[in-house]
């Protein structure tokens, strides 16, 4: 059966990927061995659609429980680190994987600090000793190179007003104008899951891609991995919408030194060049508070956590009374000094 996991050749214990290390390592006899010199069985393994009814734990012989979309996971039983090959090739191959850089101790550690300093959350949830689960999950994703050509015609005013003896002039001077660009955006990411948020994962921005790996399969042992459920395709129109407001804004940068200026006509052709899919690194976080569950969201490279955290009324209170009370103070200062005294 496609299943791939990888066992210490000295111990015989499962290995998994260390974040620290960038190795595979063995947590039990502490061998280490570098993934760039392991044979991917990807690369002579071929696996047909009949072998994918059913799949077992190479350890333990228990049957692995997947949903259609995992990838890679952990064995129930016994803990060891699998990956699911025959939806690892073909059209379902990722060309690039960003290993994790953060530790799962690290990311609990970074996870509560983050905590700590929410003002405006209440005191029970700032001891961040309510963590539910911390999942480390390659994330699916598609990175984008868009090629945009802009035209753009436009008519722009410069007013200028000046003084001549006893009379006030406004002199207002008017121009076609006419922009042709190109801009190029490489690596716009999508997420390809229909599981994650897509806000939280926007957020999580960026991940530093010059850290990508080719893809092999020892870098997902010991996290979970998904497939995607969008194709290119499906997702390019969420990339142009991305890059939209960037294009908008340096069109803008392009048109300066005029008083006014209002676009006539605007063209913006966006050809894709290359759409890579890529396996992204996140730390998933359920935080229980008060009986309702919170979901966060961790770059496993950077560690910027993204969610959004329940406020305190009374601390929301407090704060605008503060403002409040500096405001008036300030004003009080003002009165003072310009002769007013006290109120």
């Amino acid at each position: 059966m496609p299943v791939i996991d990888y066992k210490c050749p000295n111990c015989g214990s499962g290995m998994v990927f260390d974040s620290e290390t960038g190795m595979l390592s063995c947590h039990s006899c502490g061998r280490e061995d570098n993934i760039e010199d392991i044979r991917d069985p990807l690369t002579w393994n071929t696996f047909s659609e009949e072998e994918a009814i059913e799949y077992h734990c190479k350890s333990c012989g228990a049957i692995i429980m997947t949903d259609a979309d995992t990838v890679a996971t952990t064995c129930s039983f016994c803990g060891s680190g699998v990956a699911i090959g025959d939806r690892l090739t073909g059209k379902l191959a990722p060309a690039k994987v960003l290993p994790f850089k953060i530790s799962k101790e690290e990311a609990i550690r970074a996870f509560r600090k983050w905590c700590k300093n929410g003002r405006l959350t209440p005191d029970g949830f700032m001891t961040a000793d309510r963590i539910q689960s911390i999942t480390g999950m390659y994330v699916p994703f598609w990175l984008y190179n868009l090629n945009n050509k802009i035209e753009v015609h436009a008519h722009g005013t410069r007013v200028r007003t000046y003084t001549r003896g006893e009379y006030r002039y406004t002199e207002t001077q008017h121009f076609d104008v006419y922009r042709d660009i190109v801009l190029n955006y490489v690596k716009v990411p999508i997420d390809a899951s229909a599981k994650m948020n897509d806000e939280l994962m926007d957020k999580m921005e960026p991940f530093p891609y010059d850290q990508l790996k080719s893809f092999k399969t020892p870098y997902l042992a010991g996290y979970i991995a998904e497939k995607y459920n969008y194709d290119d395709q499906e997702l390019l129109p969420r990339a142009k919408d991305k890059i939209s407001p960037f294009i908008d804004s340096y069109i803008q940068s392009e048109m300066t030194g005029y008083t006014t200026v209002n676009y006539t006509t605007k063209q913006i052709d966006t050809m894709l060049e290359r759409a890579d899919y890529v396996l992204l690194p996140v730390w998933m976080v359920q935080y229980d508070y008060k009986k309702e569950k919170y979901t966060f969201a961790m770059n496993g490279q950077t560690g910027k956590v993204v969610g959004k955290p329940p406020i305190s009324k009374a601390k929301v209170s407090a704060w605008f009374a503060g403002i409040a009370g500096v405001s008036l103070l300030s004003l009080k200062l003002i009165s003072w000094t310009m002769g007013g005294g006290f109120w």
